[in-house]
């Protein structure tokens, strides 16, 4: 089962009414799970067939979500700022691997597409893409560090 699916598959789920849904495929189980209609929080659980010589990952733990309102605002961005927020809960990391360049840094012009960071979650490595062009002001999370959802992390200017 590939990212892009399993991303998919997720965007459906959010947009629809289902309070459940349970998806075999592949010999991985993925089952999506609604805790309530009103803040519509979404709890992914996958099972992987396991040999017996691998160890058994820890209970996966659901993340407390922030809410929109209480998004923290960064005390130096201007009105013409815009902030890229974490679309989920993971850990940061700005280069592709260790020994790499970062995606961005501070200066550097970006345009829409462009990537900015990786954030792990569950295993997988989720590129997160620049939604407008503009030059980064600021980088407000340190790499391998844990995000939250909607955490800002990164200041684009617009041109």
């Amino acid at each position: 089962m590939d990212l892009n699916y399993l991303k998919r598959l997720l965007k459906i789920f959010d947009d629809s009414t289902l309070s459940e849904l349970s998806i075999e495929e592949e010999g991985i189980k993925v089952q999506l799970a609604r805790t309530s209609q009103q803040s519509q929080p979404i709890q992914v659980v996958t099972q992987v067939p396991v040999q017996a010589s691998q160890v058994q990952a820890a209970p996966l733990q659901q993340p407390a979500s922030v809410p929109p309102e209480q998004k923290p605002a960064p005390a130096d961005a201007d009105h013409s700022a815009n902030t890229v927020f974490s679309p989920i809960v993971g850990t940061f990391y700005r280069s592709p691997a260790p020994d790499a360049d970062p995606f961005v840094v501070v200066g550097q012009r970006v345009a829409v597409g462009d990537t900015l960071c990786i954030i792990e979650a569950m295993k997988l490595m989720n590129e997160i893409e620049s939604n407008l062009a503009g030059t980064i002001i600021k980088i407000l999370v340190d790499n391998s560090q844990p995000v939250e959802y909607n955490q800002p992390l990164f200041i684009i200017k617009p041109d």
